[in-house]
């Protein structure tokens, strides 16, 4: 991706399904950054501009004052990715645990007040999952899954070529499912997907892990603060046989869940973000054996498991296709 200041005009985007040239305008909003992208041809998302994230009034202000620089016209389509509690329906971002005092925003409202144009506001794992599926490890597909697997456990689900929502937009909840009686805690709940998966997770694993393991660990004497899944997959990587360990309990767990998602779902990809990503090595080979011994066969041959490709581009890559898949319908 190509970051650049942020200067008047832009180039429009030929929407999928479509013979006529649509703007786009994509804002990702992050509890520590934001982002304001457009498309660049078909299979490209240029930055033009990144900051990080302030106060509420501030950080509107110049969200607002990034987009006006581009001059939107009344055709405009606004793409906006934003963490979850919301209410994509009307548009308004319902005090977010990242973004303290965002309380119903209406972002959509305003936008289209101030610019004109549509816009469409949407939960950040359903807007990741558009965006690996439209330019990513996804594209192609009809029947897909994205995993986030970053510090919770979130999913987009792409159903027979569309994002499903479910009744109330709540659709892949997936971290919420439980997996054993005991475990981490995650979303809430012992035992759950989000707790055996997660970056916090992981942590909760690393920390009851390194009182019983017997033998040498660099993970040993860290306090709770120092061991996070980063460290413990840097560990992994010097041959830590501890953080080895670690990540082995997590592949077969992560196993166990797809497995459900393949019986019920028979995707015909599973795309996976962030920890996967960075440390498939570590992951797949046990993830692998579990999902064989708990699936279909028949649903697990029709089945490619990736890890994600947009990396920390997703956020400007979700957020511009929001908008592209509106423009579809």
């Amino acid at each position: 991706m190509q970051l650049a200041s942020a200067s008047p005009g832009f180039k429009a985007q030929m929407t999928p399904k479509s013979n006529f040239m649509i703007p786009i305008i994509g804002i990702d909003i992050g509890g520590t950054k934001c982002a304001i992208s457009v498309p660049e041809g078909a299979e490209r998302v240029r930055e033009v501009a990144r900051f990080a994230t302030m106060d509420v009034q501030g950080t509107l202000a110049r969200i607002y004052a990034e987009v006006a620089a581009l001059r939107p016209t009344k055709d405009t389509l606004f793409g906006v990715s934003c963490g979850g509690p919301l209410d994509a329906r009307s548009g308004l971002i319902l005090s977010p645990p990242n973004l303290p005092g965002w309380d119903r925003i209406a972002i959509c409202a305003e936008l289209t007040g101030r610019f004109g144009g549509r816009a469409f506001l949407m939960n950040d794992a359903n807007a990741c999952a558009l965006a690996e599926w439209q330019f990513g490890a996804g594209k192609g597909c009809r029947h897909m899954i994205f995993l986030t697997m970053g510090t919770g456990m979130g999913s987009g689900l792409i159903l027979d070529g569309r994002l499903y929502e479910g009744a109330n937009g709540n659709a892949g909840e997936v971290g919420h499912l439980r997996l054993a009686a005991e475990g981490p805690v995650g979303y809430g709940k012992i035992g759950s997907f989000e707790g055996f998966c997660s970056g916090g997770g992981i942590a909760q694993i690393a920390r009851r892990r390194m009182g019983e393991f017997g033998g040498p660990s660099v993970l040993k004497g860290k306090t709770a603060d120092e061991l996070t899944a980063r460290l413990v997959g840097e560990a992994a990587a010097a041959g830590d046989e501890l953080a080895l360990e670690i990540w082995r309990g997590v592949g077969e767990r992560l196993g166990e869940a797809l497995a459900m998602l393949v019986d019920v779902l028979n995707p015909e990809r599973i795309v996976i973000g962030s920890i996967y990503a960075r440390c498939e090595r570590f992951i797949a080979p046990a993830m692998k054996e579990a999902l064989a011994r708990e699936a279909l066969p028949g649903s697990v041959r029709s089945c490619e498991i990736l890890p994600a490709v947009l990396g920390d581009e997703i956020g400007s890559y979700a957020a511009v296709a929001v908008a592209r898949y509106h423009a579809r319908s």
